[in-house]
């Protein structure tokens, strides 16, 4: 399935996200790909996986083209064996604020200690709540993007 992407990133003051989650859900995913103007993500996510291509984003790095299939979790194990260094793992929360769900991932491993949250849009100036444990605003910030914790975890910073 392809789509714009319009989302906005932010980091997170505290745990007080996990009270409202409704789900939480494990991530394992590595890059075929972490070239600036495309990235190809392969993730398992609990008992599915997906290959995804990511385009370049805007001036803003709110919106970007995103391409995403679902495969076979044994076909994803396979395709990150062959992943450049760096396997991401996180714990992803699906937490509702007013109309909207925030995905905050938890990062584990080398980028232990990083929470992030990032909220879906269907326009770049859409109005949204923002919850108390919301922090700064990363949105654009490359060093935030998963592609880079692969390369320069946090633990490193």
């Amino acid at each position: 399935m392809e789509h714009l992407e319009i989302e906005r990133k932010f980091l997170v003051k505290s745990n007080a996200f996990k009270v409202d989650s409704t789900l939480d859900i494990k991530i394992i995913q590595g890059f075929l790909n972490t070239h600036p103007e495309r990235t190809v993500r392969v993730r398992l996510k609990g008992e599915e996986a997906f290959l995804t291509v990511k385009g370049i984003g805007n001036d803003s790095g709110t919106t970007r083209f995103e391409w995403e299939t679902q495969i076979t979790p044994s076909e994803a194990i396979n395709l990150i064996d062959l992943c450049e260094p760096g396997i991401l793992e996180k714990v992803r929360y699906h937490v509702p604020v007013g109309k909207h769900v925030y995905e905050v991932d938890e990062f584990l491993r080398e980028n232990k200690g990083l929470i992030v949250a990032e909220i879906e849009l269907q326009h770049e100036d859409e109005v949204f709540e923002k919850p108390d444990w919301l922090g700064k605003e990363v949105t654009g910030d490359v060093k935030y993007y998963n592609s880079q914790l692969s390369k320069n975890p946090y633990s490193n910073w």
